[in-house]
């Protein structure tokens, strides 16, 4: 049996609802904060992402229009979108008022070996803000990111924003070589984003290349209160939200790719068992080298993925709970239409299509099919209320299934009767239709 791409995912009716869910959550914490959605083509000229990564990701991309003619542009699937919001912001961003705060939940492709939490083909929320350079952006989008994973149900015992400042590390390079190029600088950072991963033999060996020791960075890393003075706006503004115990500085954090010109972060489980559930930081100076200098602007901005962000949710019984009970509230259907009589299947449709124009979830038997069928179809799929077209008409009976409770209503009388119900009548409310009630549905 054929069977996906490894590293590929299909989405079965509960995997798409739990992505949903997720794209929900994020949807509604980034307008919650003033941020407005955007998207952009899935693959860009292969140019685009060499000259922003400096050729990191090349050999991590799905390329595309790769031929013998020189004529043909090579293009990649997107990688990630700050390059495209790069692009975008070039062509048109005089045409906005800053500062800009835009979000996007692009699908992704890395052509890298798949593993857990890392996928080829993944969905990805990113949020910047461009055209501020005040710490209070920093914070603004720091608090997002703490936000969008409390809509999730997890709390500060089960997260923590880890930050940290890729300045002062320059500064510190510096001390010992002040006239370093970027490319050593980028190396000096590339040894410090592996101080976990790599031996103290050979962490001790790459850092003498560039005249420390293992025990200087130990002792810098230590202090750094003193060497991270920078972070006292953004941490009261983050205490002033009530976010104490969600963030903490970790010089430790210096996040790999070479365009990161201050502040950056990354987010973890407290459990450390899985992988940054997000990361990001500032880049003052990406759009002015992407767009040749056509336009230049101070940004920041991070990126969340999904399937992290899954096992976490999956993980957690706090989190799981909330989103079973969402997604079953979701798909709960408001009633079942149950045409007991083949002769009345004309009148029910009438008021099927008189409840779903105002919003409610309906269903009904497609063709004819037993009344014990169609009343274990409302059950199954979750109705709150059956509705019986049968040999009452022209009264219909109406069935609170959790109760059992019956009632005849007089046809004309039905939608009234349904809109009296507080929990049927709150969606109708929510959808604006609220005064579209008075027709009978005859």
């Amino acid at each position: 049996m054929m069977q996906s791409l490894p590293g590929f995912r299909d989405f079965l009716p509960a995997d798409c609802a739990v992505r949903n869910y997720i794209f929900a959550r994020w949807r509604e914490v980034a307008r919650r904060y003033g941020f407005v959605e955007y998207d952009g083509p899935t693959a860009e000229p292969l140019a685009l992402y060499e000259k922003k990564s400096g050729g990191e990701l090349v050999g991590q991309m799905f390329t595309v229009g790769a031929t013998a003619d020189p004529g043909v542009i090579k293009g990649a699937l997107r990688p990630e979108m700050t390059p495209t919001l790069a692009r975008m912001v070039g062509a048109r961003g005089r045409d906005y008022k800053k500062p800009l705060k835009w979000f996007s939940i692009p699908s992704c492709f890395r052509h890298e070996r798949h593993s857990r939490g890392r996928l080829r083909e993944f969905y990805q929320l990113n949020c910047d803000i461009l055209g501020e350079s005040a710490s209070g952006a920093d914070a603004e989008i720091i608090a997002m990111a703490i936000d969008l994973l409390r809509s999730f149900g997890f709390g500060p015992k089960d997260f923590v924003v880890r930050l940290s400042d890729r300045r002062a590390w320059m500064w510190f390079l510096q001390s010992k070589l002040p006239d370093a190029s970027d490319e050593q600088t980028h190396q000096f950072l590339g040894v410090i984003d592996k101080l976990d991963s790599l031996d103290p033999a050979a962490l001790e060996a790459k850092l003498g290349d560039f005249g420390f020791t293992l025990s200087e960075v130990r002792e810098f890393i230590a202090a750094p209160e003193q060497h991270f003075s920078q972070f006292k706006e953004i941490a009261d503004d983050l205490r002033s939200r009530g976010l104490e115990g969600y963030f903490e500085i970790d010089p430790s954090i210096v996040r790999g790719l070479a365009y990161y010109t201050g502040v950056v972060f990354e987010v973890f489980d407290r459990s450390k068992k899985f992988r940054a559930i997000a990361g990001g930081g500032r880049y003052d100076n990406l759009i002015s080298h992407l767009t040749d200098g056509a336009a230049s602007m101070p940004a920041l901005g991070f990126a969340m993925g999904d399937v992290v962000l899954g096992e976490l949710i999956r993980e957690n019984k706090t989190a799981r709970i909330q989103m079973e009970q969402t997604i079953a509230s979701e798909q709960k259907l408001d009633v079942y239409v149950v045409v007991a009589k083949e002769e009345r299947r004309a009148a029910a449709m009438v008021h099927v299509q008189a409840l779903r124009d105002r919003n409610y979830r309906v269903d009904y038997p497609l063709a004819a099919v037993k009344v014990g069928k169609q009343f274990q179809a409302a059950e199954h799929l979750h109705a709150e209320f059956a509705v019986l077209y049968g040999d009452e008409w022209p009264q219909v009976k109406i069935k609170r299934l959790a109760t059992r409770e019956e009632q005849l209503v007089p046809n004309e009388e039905l939608l009234a009767h349904l809109a009296a119900s507080s929990t049927l009548s709150s969606r109708a409310e929510r959808s604006g239709v609220e005064g579209s009630r008075g027709s009978t549905g005859q």
